[in-house]
């Protein structure tokens, strides 16, 4: 079976977790005899596949998807996507709702995504299908803290955010919340998607912000920023749940997580949850993350059942049954 993969144009000039999670697709499916190429716009080669698969509903990729259909080709298109009846106003929802219409299947997150979107957009709820995100199993390993705190010479104790820095990550509160951590530090490890909201993170963080910039993602200075941390915290608007948290959860991190998106059905009550709008609840789960004691067997089950090799298997059926 040949697949190809494709994603709105701009996307990897600062990937985030969709990117990500569209390498991984590439990556593991292989081992299921899935031929996946990444979308050449020089030399496209459509018929050559027998299915694609869109990453994406940012503006202007309806184009894309419809082109597709033209030329018959099944169409699935990943999501990555919180819309609720509060903040829909925010987004141009009759264009997302158009083109999710386009798809044979739209493949989701989490079965709260598929509900949610299917509730908001009207469309039916057997157009959606969750296939849960997972991690490399490089992020089990746990290198020694001291290859990161060696290498950018950070001695503090520290609590770790991983994401771009952008308002949905939500930097700026988090950077509030850190003054109420009198022996932490905030370090900042990611791209920066709005250079005047990092500005202000900065200001308002002061000293006791640290931003390293970007890590490759099979960086083991970036594992081992996971075991030099003690805690992990992502704050954001939203999250669908966040791979950083998948990954700082794999690594046994102590984490602070905003409530807001899919996140319990994915860490249960494996982790301490934050009210995003509320830099006191995201300075109070800091504390009790700090203290939180549930990583034992459910922390352990969470996280060897979200390997990439193990959470892709059902997507092959999925091409199966639009392909045939």
């Amino acid at each position: 079976m040949k697949v190809l993969f494709a994603t709105y144009p701009v996307a990897f000039h600062t990937p985030g977790g969709g990117e990500i999670q569209l390498l991984a697709y590439q990556k593991h499916l292989s081992a299921y005899g899935v031929d996946v190429t990444l979308f050449n716009q020089w030399e496209p080669r459509f018929l050559d596949h027998d299915i694609v698969h869109f990453f994406s509903c940012i503006g202007g990729s309806i184009h894309f998807c419809h082109f597709v259909k033209q030329i018959g080709l099944p169409l699935l298109i990943s999501a990555s996507l919180w819309i609720t009846e509060e903040t829909k106003h925010l987004y141009p929802i009759e264009e997302i709702r158009a083109q999710l219409l386009l798809a044979d299947l739209v493949i989701t997150n989490s079965d709260m995504e598929c509900d949610t979107l299917s509730k908001v957009l009207s469309l039916p709820r057997e157009k959606f299908v969750t296939i849960y995100n997972g991690v490399e199993e490089i992020f089990f390993d746990k290198p020694s803290p001291d290859v990161f705190r060696r290498e950018f010479g950070i001695n503090d104790r520290f609590v770790l955010n991983v994401g771009n820095i952008e308002p949905r990550k939500n930097q700026l509160k988090l950077a509030e919340a850190i003054h109420y951590a009198p022996e932490h530090k905030l370090v900042i490890i990611g791209h920066v998607r709005d250079a005047d909201y990092c500005q202000q993170v900065m200001k308002i963080g002061g000293d006791k912000v640290i931003y390293l910039g970007p890590l490759p993602h099979d960086s083991v200075l970036l594992r081992s920023a996971y075991q030099a941390c003690d805690v992990f915290c992502l704050p954001s608007t939203l999250e669908t749940p966040g791979l950083a948290a998948l990954e700082a959860h794999a690594a046994g991190c102590r984490i602070a997580i905003t409530e807001v998106g899919s996140t319990r059905e994915y860490f249960s009550n494996s982790v301490v949850y934050l009210d995003p709008k509320d830099v006191v609840s995201i300075a109070q789960a800091i504390r009790d993350a700090l203290i939180f004691q549930n990583l034992g067997d459910e922390h352990d089950s969470i996280s060897q059942s979200i390997c990439w090799s193990s959470v892709i298997s059902p997507l092959v059926n999925i091409y199966a049954s639009v392909s045939s």
